[in-house]
């Protein structure tokens, strides 16, 4: 009898044992396929990585490849002079240290400006960087979601960003590498006449809360993405979104908790100042 309560203890202990590291390998199941959701998370660097770097400046999406983020973000506007500039702002007065519209300073009077004292002494000299300077530097490093900024303001603007990407041959499908998008849905229309094989997106603001299917249906006649403020997102959008056969990219998560109620409404990305925070969602079973 003690013999045989000697095997039974034994394997208890050992079946113990087993449901022990079942239970662990279980876990790390759940951690792996936690990452796996978690990597389908499309991560978009805001302004460049914004909240590390002065914002629309190289150094700001030389950050964002470096954090890994699957794309840039870029303001593009037009200088008096036709040239091609990145900057969040019709004037230039928040982000740099002059004064006046976009529109109306010519390009060399912008590439004199400082557009990185503001953010931090060690980002002194950082310049306005060309449109085409970013597509230089970046092509084939990571993706640009390029949002046309106020371009009723720049007659030709849609046609002038479509030469720079055909001249650079990235006006063919490319893994969606280069997304097109404007709160001007007209201009998005136009933009995807001229470039029918880029990915284009209607950035929507909280006027927009209450869309309906009908509406959708419309913008995905010619748009791929429908990008709304952060505050109007709900489960019931992101369904209407993908019954409407586009994909939902909401700005700006600037917090790692806004960025984790992204996550679980089920978005396509998110669009973030701090791109370490769509890597850091925590386990859920």
């Amino acid at each position: 009898m003690k013999r045989i309560g000697a095997m039974l203890a034994g394997m208890g202990i050992a079946m113990s044992v087993f449901a022990g590291t079942a239970a662990a390998e279980t876990a790390d199941l759940s951690s792996l396929v936690s990452k796996q959701e978690q990597q389908k998370m499309v991560n978009v660097a805001h302004r460049g990585a914004s909240g590390h770097a002065p914002e629309n400046t190289m150094a700001a999406f030389q950050k964002g490849f470096e954090m890994k983020a699957d794309y840039i973000e870029i303001d593009v506007q037009m200088t008096k002079d036709g040239e091609l500039v990145a900057i969040h702002d019709t004037t230039v007065d928040r982000t740099t240290n002059g004064t006046g519209a976009v529109g109306d300073l010519t390009f060399e009077e912008i590439r004199q400006l400082d557009a990185g004292s503001w953010f931090g002494p060690e980002f002194a000299g950082e310049k306005v960087p060309t449109f085409e300077e970013i597509l230089d530097g970046f092509r084939g490093k990571t993706g640009v979601l390029i949002e046309l900024k106020a371009p009723e303001l720049y007659p030709g603007i849609e046609e002038k960003v479509a030469e720079a990407l055909i001249e650079r041959n990235m006006h063919r499908p490319n893994n969606a590498k280069i997304i097109i998008q404007s709160f001007n849905h007209g201009s998005m229309q136009t933009s995807k006449e001229l470039l029918p094989n880029i990915p284009h997106g209607v950035l929507a603001g909280m006027s927009w809360a209450n869309v309906t299917d009908e509406q959708l249906a419309e913008f995905a006649t010619y748009a791929d993405y429908f990008n709304p403020n952060m505050n109007i997102v709900t489960h019931e959008l992101v369904a209407g979104v993908h019954a409407a056969d586009m994909r939902i990219f909401p700005y700006t998560s600037r917090s790692q908790e806004q960025a984790f109620r992204l996550f679980d409404l089920g978005v396509d990305g998110i669009i973030t100042d701090f791109p370490e925070h769509v890597y850091k969602h925590p386990v859920f079973n």
